[in-house]
């Protein structure tokens, strides 16, 4: 196999609304958002268009190149303003930051932006200001964005804006992207720097070829701006986002910390969605249900195949998927207030160490963890890993990460087998979820990669933050809004294959949409496959029905049950049962009566097996077919031994 990705450029995510009209395409302005990672240029980019796109408190956030109309007073009117993948100079270590210097220094002037926004942080302004020398060295028109200004007070250190404009010679605005403030000033700058003349290159003649006399000269140029505007302590000034990082990231405790503050995450997880499921659990069971039911009596279709597959298909499998909205909603509220806070890039540091042994630089880390949200945008986050072969092994282990589809599953189990322990039970998915991605990582690197190098961790760690109730609350809702659209159309598709299937009659006495499930085409297809998994303690058509459709998407898995057990005749129908009470019948009788073996073995396949087809387009895209390939037989057959094993160790101590 090649060690070779795809060679795709970063896809480009363009929003699009009634208010804003089409996204300025025919001739309009186009404005490039430049800046080092974690400067706040997304953050920016939200506030200056309206847009949602994911922001954070830690570098590499933004991995697709957004694209949106940013209205101007007067002339032009409306530009386009495309936010490039963050860079901390055009000299590209990374497919991103390839990206943003191809954009940026291509040499067809009529091909380059219109103009461009360099956000610089305030704070660490010498290390902002190496970029902006680059792109000075080719004729521009540049506004600066100077952000963070509150953390450059914090810590005693005071800009000059009219002292650093003057030595840039480009105008510089002071602003805070969180709070919206300087945006009108920005707006105003850019007007007037689009009608004026691109600002000449500034050092195109004054350095040599040689690249470390070019580099030279620009640290001078950038050292000489900041002695001419900043004003900084006499002594270094210790902020309180020091001294928590003395503990956080401390060797011994930092682990512990992690660990305790994702435990923590969990159990509020579960506790907090658990009454907001329940209410939504009997309002899809009853009143809506009910309400349909009677709908279609008064239409004259009551007892038909389309009372079938409304009331036992769409509501039965898309209702119980909904009643899992809180739970993604809380998960995802949290995740985002640990990323804005800052606290996330410290956990990279913390697990540095354990990257590093699986061959694995620490910034691998981010895309990981990316992925306990979902695997589709962790794989496509791989692009900030400068080695292509990191970029590979790490979108291997990405599926191994365990995204919020699989955590409605965790909890449906955790809650009817371990009812007293549920938050534990999920809590330790993602311990072993984390175990499986050192262990497959170690052995791929014994195996494939026996020369992958050990890069030492680089990261610019962001200062502690509140996080801005704003921007969690559209983080939030841009992340569950995408799960939502991700899952509708798939979850909807799939509740329509399956109710077919499930009408569908194979022997046994019955027509179409008038079978019992267990003579139907979706159980006698999961039957064939069934004593695969026979020793692992979940060889039952019923279970392995269930995986097989969650192979499109792990929300499925408990909509093909809902749909499933709806449609099944009852063995007493004055007491049909609860849908749990079905799944913890047919547990105990596929597995002999070791049923909690069964169920942890069930979990332990659903953990590692393929995530969705999603995920598995993201990858080919990502790194290529035949790695993506390798993927789907990697998990299938890890998925497949470990849960065979668990079984196995849990029936004979049992």
């Amino acid at each position: 196999m090649s060690d070779q990705t795809s060679s795709s450029a970063p896809s480009f995510a363009s929003c699009h609304s009634d208010a804003a009209g089409p996204l300025a395409a025919s001739g309009a302005p186009v404005v490039a958002l430049v800046g080092a990672p974690n400067v706040g240029k997304s953050t920016l980019f939200n506030s200056l268009t309206g847009a949602r796109r994911s922001v954070g408190n830690w570098p590499g956030t933004t991995v697709e190149v957004g694209r949106c109309e940013w209205r101007l007073p007067g002339e032009p009117g409306a530009v386009a303003l495309v936010d490039l993948p963050g860079a901390y100079s055009l000299d590209a270590m990374s497919p991103d930051e390839a990206f943003t210097h191809a954009m940026l220094r291509v040499e067809d002037p009529a091909e380059r932006p219109d103009a461009i926004v360099v956000v610089v942080d305030a704070s660490r302004l010498s290390r902002s200001l190496y970029l902006l020398s680059q792109i000075r060295e080719q004729d521009a028109r540049i506004v600066v964005a100077l952000t963070m200004s509150d953390i450059a007070a914090r810590r005693g250190v005071d800009v000059d804006v009219t002292a650093l404009e003057r030595h840039l010679g480009v105008p510089v605005v002071r602003l805070d992207p969180r709070h919206g403030a300087g945006d009108a000033d920005l707006t105003r700058r850019m007007v007037e720097v689009l009608a004026a003349p691109a600002t000449p290159a500034r050092v195109r003649g004054e350095v040599t070829d040689d690249e470390l006399g070019q580099a030279d000269e620009r640290f001078a140029w950038v050292q000489a701006a900041v002695d001419a505007s900043v004003v900084t302590p006499d002594t270094d000034v210790r902020t309180w986002s020091d001294r928590i990082d003395r503990w956080v990231t401390a060797p011994w405790l930092g682990p512990i910390i992690f660990l305790a503050v994702m435990w923590a995450v969990f159990q509020l997880t579960i506790r907090a969605a658990a009454p907001l499921q329940d209410a939504l659990d009997s309002l899809f069971a009853g009143p809506v249900s009910d309400a349909a039911a009677a709908v279609l009596g008064a239409v004259g279709l009551g007892g038909t195949w389309i009372e079938s597959f409304f009331i036992d298909g769409l509501i039965g499998g898309v209702g119980m998927l909904l009643t899992f909205v809180p739970l993604m909603a809380i998960m995802f509220l949290l995740l985002s207030l640990l990323e804005d806070s800052g606290y996330m890039a410290r956990a990279a540091v913390v697990t540095d160490r354990t990257m590093r042994f699986i061959g694995l630089p620490g910034r691998a880390f981010l895309p990981l963890v990316v992925g306990f949200g979902c695997n589709v945008p962790a794989i496509s986050a791989t692009r900030v890993l400068p080695d292509a072969r990191h970029r590979i092994l790490t979108a291997l282990l990405v599926p191994f990460t365990s995204c919020t589809a699989r955590l409605a599953v965790y909890v449906m189990l955790a809650a009817v087998f371990f009812p007293d322990h549920a938050g534990n039970v999920v809590f330790a998915m993602y311990l072993i979820s984390i175990l499986f991605v050192v262990v497959v990582g170690l052995a791929l690197k014994k195996t494939l990669w026996r020369t992958l190098g050990r890069d030492p961790l680089i990261l610019d760690l962001p200062p502690y933050q509140l996080p801005h109730p704003r921007i969690l609350g559209a983080v939030t809702w841009l992340r569950l809004k995408g799960f939502l659209q991700t899952a509708s159309g798939i979850i909807v598709a799939t509740v329509a294959a399956v109710w077919l299937l499930q009408s569908i009659p194979v022997g046994g006495q019955g027509g179409f949409a008038d079978v019992p499930v267990e003579d139907s085409a979706y159980a006698a297809a999961a039957e064939a496959v069934a004593p695969v998994f026979a020793p692992a303690g979940f060889g039952n058509w019923e279970a392995v029905g269930a995986l097989t459709v969650g192979f499109v998407a792990k929300e499925a898995v408990i909509s093909s049950w809902a749909q499933t057990y709806a449609v099944e005749e009852p063995e007493d129908p004055s007491n049909p049962g609860s849908l749990g009470d079905a799944v913890k019948a047919d547990f105990a009788e596929s597995s002999g009566g070791y049923t909690t073996a069964a169920v942890w073995a069930f979990l332990i396949f659903l953990l590692a097996y393929t995530p969705c087809v999603a995920t598995l387009a993201t990858q080919w895209r990502e790194i290529g077919a035949r790695w993506t390939m390798f993927g789907i037989a990697l998990q299938l057959s890890i998925a497949w031994i470990a849960a065979v094993a668990v079984f196995q160790i849990g029936k004979a101590l049992t």
